[in-house]
């Protein structure tokens, strides 16, 4: 019939013959089933449809490679699949009936109901191919209303589920309708129509109450981090992922808890805690590490909670200006001889992990004074754990900080070693040249003054004759090695060992013999006790100005040997108590025994600096930092040769901000005073523009 012209006829014809079969039969079938066993019915002559439509484009192949292509209609077997929408599907209420029995359907199954999940994706696949290389059948006929049953069914459920059940069940509960929603999608629903569900459910369950989630009493995130409720942050964490700004929530409500925790630690003035630097310091660490956990096991280590966690802690450690000074205590306490339950494996841990609080400290600068004073007294009274695990230490902080924050810390190490070969040296000129010591056996530190830490104030002290003696002894050959040499004594970090003779006594009846002993204590303690060999009794007064011991140096060491353990109580104290006052009298403790022969006496030591000590090394780290905040003026301008001055103190503050971070109105000052001193000077037409002056 093609070939003969009648190709028309045999498409009208076709048609006509299919409309008549589809109306006639098929559409009366399905009406008739409306209700009772509508989607079997209608799939079975759905099924029908496409073997006899697939038939009868096999046998009419010639008209749709000639006829269709020719005039441009639809070819036999997309024919087909219009008149069957047309006639069929989207008929009269079969339309509104089928969308509402598939509606149906996944409502009972989302009920917990057994349904024929082969009818509804049966029928799903029968809209999708009726849209003819389009979805518009199916998002028209069954998937928009699908999803707005499907908003409207958790938005019922989300206010349910939020009435009666902590975070962590609702938490749980909507990861299963997702993964629900997920798995059903993929069994009877059009693969595209997943993301559209699974996004509704996150909309309605997660988005729309995020706030409500997060901050539940006694079971949002703060209740899961205060109880370690891994599970349940990283489930939280999962499903907030999915979400806009999801994230954010969980992060700001974890940031406000751990700014909360950190400022108990370091700034609470009624905390024992805070006041001790190393409590202080343990309990950070602590903090940091248990925020690591929830970081790593509940946040999948994202980088908005890592970020939020560091920026935290530089936030609260700089709150408590003692902050440098407690760190460095820290470390001094984990390097120093005898530590406790560490080997040097964990003290390097714990090192490490001081690193990272370092990190976070503003004013380097201030730490590395204190570092420096506390690595003194460790290597002058040999009480570090180990050279190497000092040595460590200073490599960590040369690798954050360079090579310039480090040299003086290596050069205290340098004078350690030249001391030891010095010292060789002079008990070898004693031998030679027969020198008497009178008894003294001396070791001395010579120490340069650029590299190791000064205190202002006096630190002399009248120093047994038999030790002046000895040490100018020391202090005439060395000077005959180098000369042009300055050599000062520094009695404030010096040690010594003394011997001491107690006579008979008789004590509660019973005799105690003769007793000798060896005391090791500082240079202070050893000029006092040294006094005793002249005269019984002394007042706090007369010790003071025979001695010339600093007050605050002379109350540790009298506390040490008059108020300390029994074991360590050289003197005896009247008035008796544990305080030391300007009334006292001190007296030789002749009832003291010991079961040791050395006896160490062990120095009242300060938890920190007192506030004067505090205010003259503020003072110090002051001065320090004029001169480098005038240097990278100079650094600056130098290379720039003009620059306006907020882009002068946006630049100084860059290159210091690893030390310290200087205030806009001290870099003025510091420019004002570069100006004064001919370094820089302004611009004729805007005073706010500086010139270098070479």
């Amino acid at each position: 019939m093609v070939l003969h012209k009648h190709g028309e006829r045999l498409y009208n014809g076709l048609k006509q013959v299919v409309t008549e079969h589809l109306e006639d039969k098929i559409r009366k079938d399905v009406v008739a089933s409306l209700n009772n066993n509508f989607l079997d019915t209608l799939n079975a002559a759905w099924n029908d449809h496409q073997t006899s439509m697939v038939m009868i484009r096999d046998i009419l192949m010639y008209m749709d490679r000639v006829y269709v292509q020719q005039n441009g209609v639809d070819n036999v077997y997309n024919l087909g699949l219009i008149l069957f929408r047309d006639k069929v599907v989207r008929y009269g209420n079969i339309r509104d009936h089928l969308c509402q029995t598939l509606l149906s359907l996944v409502r009972k199954e989302r009920r917990g109901e057994v349904v024929d999940r082969m009818a509804i994706r049966n029928a799903c696949q029968m809209l999708v191919i009726l849209g003819i290389d389009s979805r518009h059948v199916y998002e028209e006929d069954f998937e928009r209303p699908f999803l707005e049953e499907s908003a409207e069914f958790y938005k019922m459920e989300g206010q349910k589920f939020l009435a009666e059940n902590s975070a962590s069940i609702y938490i749980q509960k909507v990861e299963t309708r997702i993964n629900e929603e997920s798995e059903r999608a993929k069994h009877y629903l059009d693969p595209s129509t997943e993301e559209s569900v699974v996004k509704v459910v996150e909309e309605e369950l997660i988005r729309k109450h995020m706030k409500t989630i997060v901050d539940m009493e006694n079971s949002g995130v703060i209740h899961m981090l205060k109880h370690d409720k891994i599970e349940d942050l990283a489930r939280m964490y999962r499903l907030f992922y999915r979400v806009k700004e999801g994230l954010k929530t969980v992060c700001d409500c974890m940031r406000g808890y751990l700014r909360e925790q950190g400022k108990a630690v370091v700034v609470d003035e009624e905390s024992e805690t805070a006041r001790n630097p190393i409590s202080c310091i343990q309990n950070l660490l602590e903090l940091k590490d248990r925020f690591d956990h929830f970081l790593h096991n509940g946040f999948s280590s994202d980088r908005l909670f890592k970020q939020a966690i560091g920026s935290e802690f530089e936030y609260f450690l700089n709150l408590n200006g003692k902050s440098p000074e407690f760190l460095s205590l820290f470390i001094d306490d984990k390097l120093k001889k005898g530590v406790k339950g560490y080997s040097e494996q964990e003290v390097e841990v714990v090192l490490d992990k001081c690193m990272v609080l370092f990190r976070f400290l503003q004013e380097k600068d201030v730490f590395e004074r204190y570092y420096k004073q506390h690595l003194a007294k460790r290597l002058l009274l040999q009480k570090s754990v180990s050279d190497d695990s000092e040595k460590n230490m200073i490599s960590k902080l040369k690798t954050e900080c360079g090579c310039q924050f480090t040299s003086k810390l290596e050069g205290m190490f340098k004078d350690m070693t030249v001391s030891h070969t010095t010292n060789e040296e002079f008990r070898q000129h004693l031998s030679n040249s027969q020198i008497n010591l009178l008894g003294v056996d001396l070791i001395v530190r010579v120490l340069t003054t650029g590299f190791w830490p000064t205190q202002s104030g006096n630190h002399k002290c009248n120093v047994p004759p038999q030790a002046q003696h000895a040490f100018d002894c020391f202090k005439r050959f060395y000077l005959g090695n180098h000369s042009g040499r300055q050599l000062t004594l520094q009695p404030q970090l010096g040690t010594a060992e003394l011997n001491a003779t107690f006579p008979p006594v008789k004590k509660e009846g019973a005799s105690l013999g003769q007793r000798k002993h060896i005391f090791q204590m500082s240079s202070y303690q050893m000029c006092i006790l040294m006094l005793f060999n002249s005269q019984e009794r002394w007042t706090y007064e007369d010790i003071l100005q025979q001695t010339l011991i600093p007050e605050r140096d002379l109350n540790r060491a009298l506390q040490s040997l008059a108020c300390g353990k029994a074991t360590q109580r050289v003197l005896s104290k009247e008035p008796k108590g544990k305080d030391i006052t300007a009334t006292d009298v001190f007296s030789v403790n002749d009832l003291f025994t010991s079961k040791l022969h050395r006896v160490k006496i062990q120095t009242v030591l300060a938890k920190g600096e007192s506030e004067p000590e505090r205010k003259e090394t503020r003072t110090k780290v002051d001065e320090d930092r004029k001169h480098e905040i005038e240097a990278a003026i100079v650094r600056i301008m130098k290379a720039r040769k003009k620059r306006p001055h907020n882009l002068l103190v946006a630049e100084v503050t860059e290159q210091l901000k690893a030390r310290f971070l200087p205030s806009p109105q001290v870099i003025k000052k510091r420019i004002e005073g570069l100006i004064e001193r001919e370094y820089l000077a302004r611009t004729p037409e805007d005073r706010k523009v500086y010139l270098y002056v070479a």
